[in-house]
């Protein structure tokens, strides 16, 4: 997977960044036996930080956007069904595409989270279409957008202005062909690590399924804090209960907004999980 990289150094940063990453929560499901059991794994943030600079070297050296777009076609599969928000199509794993059982060796990008409709993600994206005053008129960001459902479902709703987020620069890829199957024009695509970074004037920002390490989960809790205390931001969490973010202090500042029970197929598919919720920050006093 990673023959191309030309420096010893690029070698050791992908083998900490995979050992970031594969421990999954869905290890135990027989359902992915292939490269889905990477995901969501138990790593180290400055595992996960390094590895977004050799993302990006290792995209860019490679591969043509032409050429990874023939690539998300080929092994991905155009689904608009079978999850909470019918109206939006994405190109994501099924079992009928070759990586939902292929050897993850084989795989020749960073981990495909932007493959899979988290439930977390798919909880934010209905909440919002339930409810288009929440976004309408609004400056929005996607942070950690995947396949950027969450952020078509805001520019759906009549958000003025939307910019996915993600240090996967597939992800940016495969969210712009996402937004062309929903007849969105082309978001806006960043993918710099925003955690940490200076906040600029957000009036909302969506996080789904974002909360599913601790470490990162204690960044995440202090940045969004100061977007908040700045520029009075409006954070908006979508999770489907995973034990990092219930145990985590931020569950005691949250209000719930939407509950929703998951579809059987997404229940099988996340193994055990059967709910997803959307959380806001409590108004100060």
């Amino acid at each position: 997977m990673w023959k191309k990289c030309k420096h010893y150094e690029d070698v050791l940063l992908k083998h900490e960044l995979l050992k970031a990453f594969r421990v999954s929560a869905f290890s135990n499901n027989d359902m992915y036996r292939g490269i889905i059991p990477w995901f969501r794994g138990q790593g180290t943030s400055n595992a996960f930080q390094r590895g977004c600079c050799l993302m990006r070297r290792y995209v860019s050296n490679v591969r043509s956007e032409d050429d990874i777009k023939n690539f998300i076609i080929d092994n991905t599969e155009i689904v608009s069904s079978q999850n909470l928000t019918p109206e939006i199509s994405l190109r994501l794993f099924t079992p009928i595409c070759r990586f939902w059982t292929e050897k993850p060796e084989l795989w020749p990008f960073p981990d495909p989270y932007w493959a899979i409709y988290w439930p977390g993600g798919q909880a934010l994206s209905r909440y919002l279409l339930n409810n288009p005053e929440v976004s309408g008129g609004r400056k929005v960001l996607d942070l950690g957008c995947g396949c950027g459902a969450s952020a078509i479902a805001a520019k759906l709703s009549g958000a003025s202005h939307v910019v996915a987020n993600d240090i996967d620069p597939i992800a940016a890829i495969a969210t712009k062909m996402n937004c062309q199957l929903n007849n969105v024009d082309p978001l806006p695509c960043v993918t710099d690590n925003m955690i940490g970074s200076k906040p600029e004037a957000w009036d909302l920002i969506l996080l789904g399924d974002m909360f599913y390490d601790e470490g990162l989960a204690d960044h995440l809790h202090k940045w969004l804090q100061t977007c908040i205390s700045t520029h009075g931001t409006q954070v908006l969490i979508g999770d489907p209960g995973r034990a990092q973010f219930e145990s985590h202090d931020i569950r005691k500042l949250l209000h719930q907004l939407a509950y929703f029970e998951l579809p059987d197929s997404v229940k099988e598919e996340n193994y055990g999980l059967t709910y997803s919720t959307v959380w806001c920050y409590k108004l100060q006093t």
